[in-house]
């Protein structure tokens, strides 16, 4: 089988191959990526040259070009993972987020009906509920729980949701969602909070915090959400929205502080900063559903998978070290520049 992976360089996207690649070695892999500032190609490094992966450097707004793949690679699935993700700076410039988020994935779907694709499933997250609130630590996200997103970058996912939806309805295009919480793991962009504070802790830098670091995050890792969609895409229903939790819910200040302690660095470090604008306070998963019907459950407690992630930025410095210069952005020319 061909499953054609979009944004595959990023960070769980790339997780994702390398699962994939590893559990399935009967399947190909076909990676769409714009590689932009959270794209990284050297992150793909490990199978670039495996004979099952290709990988094709486009934007999915590009509607020829996202043509010219599928009728040359014909997957039978598409997983779509590429997003503009980073909250701070959909607050800053929302126009990409919705040109990406929306419009990238109307082009993909059309593609899907063009090329008779079987399953078209759509990344999303638990930030197009909303938040919780701190008091009520009984309230989760459930599948039926209503949109009610709180920034650009979330209504935008919930935009492209919706559309999933509708052309599922409409066209009948076999379609899935997945809704995760907040993902930590190898690969991270170093913008995001756990590898942020890593690098800044190795190199005795301010831990930015914002308000008092009381908003609380359900941390799921990485591969645990891989196995899920993997499973969703799969076996899952069509027309279905399933939620995947990771059922470790923690304060953003006790992630900096156990960071620190790992590190051995002090909590002097942290620095606390001018809150977010509609900084949502508390998102916590239900997984009932995907347990029930896909007997799937977080494998990873959040107090093996933050040892594992921080070894791995330990054992990875030049990965993250050529992002925070910048030297990673040439690394496609350096891969690609002499290939004709």
């Amino acid at each position: 089988m061909t499953i054609l992976v979009t944004g595959g360089a990023g960070f769980i996207g790339s997780n994702f191959i390398f699962y994939e690649l590893q559990r399935h070695p009967e399947d190909r892999i076909v990676c769409v990526d714009k590689l932009t500032y959270a794209g990284n190609l050297s992150t793909l490094a490990p199978v670039l040259e495996d004979p099952r992966f290709r990988f094709y450097r486009t934007d999915i707004c590009d509607r020829k070009g996202i043509y010219e793949i599928f009728e040359q690679e014909k997957p039978e699935i598409v997983v779509n993972f590429a997003a503009e993700s980073h909250v701070d700076r959909s607050i800053e410039g929302p126009e990409i987020f919705l040109q990406t988020n929306i419009i990238g994935t109307s082009v993909l779907m059309d593609a899907c009906r063009t090329f008779g694709v079987e399953r078209f499933h759509q990344v999303s997250t638990d930030e197009v509920y909303g938040d919780l609130p701190l008091d009520r630590p009984d309230l989760f996200f459930t599948e039926e729980t209503p949109i009610r997103t709180s920034s650009p970058y979330s209504s935008s996912k919930a935009a492209a949701d919706l559309l999933a939806m509708a052309y599922f309805r409409t066209y009948g295009l076999p379609v899935s969602i997945s809704r995760c919480s907040n993902n930590y793991g190898p690969y991270q962009f170093p913008e995001k909070l756990i590898p942020l504070m890593i690098a800044n802790c190795l190199a005795d830098k301010p831990l930015p915090v914002y308000g008092q670091g009381l908003n609380v995050r359900d941390w799921l890792y990485v591969e645990d959400h891989c196995k899920a969609v993997d499973l969703v895409m799969r076996r899952g229903s069509v027309g279905q929205v399933y939620n995947i939790g990771g059922h470790n819910e923690m304060r953003n200040i006790d992630i900096v502080r156990l960071i620190c302690h790992e590190l051995h660095k002090p909590e002097s470090l942290i620095t606390y900063v001018k809150d977010r604008k509609g900084h949502d306070m508390r998102y916590a998963i239900d997984p009932t559903k995907i347990h029930r019907d896909l007997d799937w459950l977080p494998e990873t407690k959040f107090s093996d998978g933050i040892v594992q992630t921080i070894r791995w930025y330990l054992d990875n410095k030049p990965w993250w070290g050529e992002i925070v210069s910048g030297e990673y952005q040439s690394y496609y020319e350096r891969m690609y520049g002499n290939r004709a």
